[in-house]
């Protein structure tokens, strides 16, 4: 007989179960449902997995703890504590203006506005070929190809993406600035507005 590993897990423990349930709770993108986690672990009374559920909720109850135990849609889920959700939001926006030049910044505002747009049109709101920009914001995945335009050509027409969403810490594209106080964010920063042909 193969004598336990230091690294086994004992499901027959209240360390072991809490262990099994943490696990379960980080992998799953969706709530859990108690009755799957109870079928699993072979539970037979209800008060022994309230008793592994309190325990979970002691351990990231502690303030020093960045997730919390919540019930969620009818199951449990692993949350990041409240006071992290402006932190979080923090670390994961993207300062987009430091990393794209101003021709791809004034591309990405037109498609943003106008989408979905071809890049003949981009061009010339720009004055400019936009050929390198828009080749730009595709690698950054910033937008994307979303059908052709029927006209000769059958030009290929852009928009943003969830990406772009996410960079800019926008849950949707109602939440993009009015075209007025982008104008004069640009004129601020004495660039020309693109805006005025809108």
């Amino acid at each position: 007989m193969t004598p336990p590993r230091e690294d086994d897990l004992n499901l027959d423990t209240l360390a072991g179960k809490m262990a099994l349930i943490e696990a379960v709770l980080f992998v799953s993108k969706d709530p859990v449902e108690s009755g799957k986690i109870i079928d699993f672990l072979n539970i037979q009374d209800l008060a022994d997995f309230e008793k592994i559920i309190a325990a979970l909720e002691e351990k990231y109850r502690q303030p020093d703890s960045g997730i919390v135990l919540k019930r969620a849609g009818g199951g449990w889920q692993l949350s990041t504590r409240p006071v992290m959700h402006e932190l979080l939001k923090d670390f994961f926006t993207r300062r987009i203006s430091t990393k794209l030049s101003i021709p791809s910044l004034e591309t990405l505002s037109i498609i943003a506005y106008r989408q979905p747009v071809t890049l003949a049109e981009i061009s010339d709101l720009r004055g400019v070929n936009s050929a390198g920009p828009i080749k730009n914001l595709l690698q950054k995945k910033l937008i994307k190809i979303t059908g052709r335009k029927r006209v000769p050509g059958l030009p290929a027409l852009y928009s943003t993406t969830k990406e772009f969403l996410l960079y800019f810490g926008l849950n949707n594209l109602s939440e993009l600035p009015s075209l007025e106080e982008l104008t004069e964010m640009f004129e601020e920063k004495e660039q020309p507005s693109l805006f005025n042909a809108f």
